[in-house]
């Protein structure tokens, strides 16, 4: 069983719900009073209240079928899962069909069999054409760095729901600057630069995760820190979590999204060769 599965059991008995709620109600609800005020803001967690970022309409293309640099580890070339897992370790249950990977249902969460640190990673996702639901219950999946730390995946299309749970957020503690999100069926690229948090000796941390964010060509989060692992209608931090590496992992949310082209790359160090 790869370290994956056994952090995200540690964090599940701990308390911690890795993602959003796996549901695709017709009816999903638009956001929640009942829940905690976010440290230093003046928002619930997913508050129904909390502003709708501005619309920005984003190009035909950015990075869309970005080759990998020389560097890179690709983890999805369209053609196999042979570098994803299941939560339980085991080959990854996921279809794979002209060159792109699609969610099934129940077959749960994927994650990479390597672990890294600071990387720049590159992916591509489409929300299904076929628009079923509303809210969080719509087009809906999510991109774990580290395993833990969710940038929302969602149909942000014509499609309210809480703010700090639209496509582009880091889910349950900022929204995106802006929503540049394509129409319903439309590949949308997401290129991401996550910075590992750092602890000392003792395992005490001395720097928080932090992520840069560029979807569909446009910024929607630059160098912003994480307060801690994604949960769900709960506040968090970093008491139970002491590791500066993890994989990236894919979630099953009911919804048969679609990913393709994912890539991966050290960031490095100033004056290192």
């Amino acid at each position: 069983m790869q370290k994956i599965s056994v952090l995200s059991a540690a964090l599940l008995v701990a308390g911690f719900v890795v993602g959003s709620p796996s549901s695709n109600a017709a009816d999903s609800p638009l956001g929640y009073k009942d829940t905690p005020i976010i440290p230093g803001q003046p928002w619930h967690v997913h508050d129904p209240d909390r502003p709708h970022p501005r619309i920005v309409t984003p190009a035909a293309t950015f990075s869309h079928n970005a080759a990998a640099p020389a560097d890179a580890t690709v983890l999805f070339d369209g053609k196999d899962l042979s570098k994803w897992q299941n939560d339980k370790g085991q080959a990854a249950e996921w279809k794979v069909e002209n060159g792109y990977m699609e969610v099934v249902a129940k077959k749960g969460n994927i994650s990479t069999k390597e672990e890294f640190g600071d990387f720049q990673l590159h992916i591509e996702f489409a929300t299904p054409a076929n628009v079923q639901g509303n809210s969080q219950g719509r087009g809906n999946s999510g991109i774990f760095l580290h395993g833990i730390y969710e940038m929302q995946v969602l149909d942000s299309y014509d499609n309210p729901t809480y703010a700090d749970g639209q496509v582009g957020a880091m889910y349950g503690q900022y929204p995106p600057l802006v929503n540049p999100v394509k129409k319903p069926g439309e590949w949308q690229s997401y290129d991401i630069i996550f910075e590992a948090p750092q602890f000392d000796k003792d395992g005490k941390l001395i720097k928080k995760a932090s992520v840069t964010s560029i979807l569909n060509g446009v910024v929607v989060h630059h160098k912003k820190e994480y307060m801690g692992p994604t949960q769900h209608k709960e506040l968090t931090n970093y008491d139970r979590v002491h590791s500066s590496r993890g994989p990236i992992a894919l979630q099953d949310h009911g919804n048969p999204m679609r990913f393709r082209n994912i890539w991966i790359r050290p960031l490095g160090e100033y004056d290192k060769p």
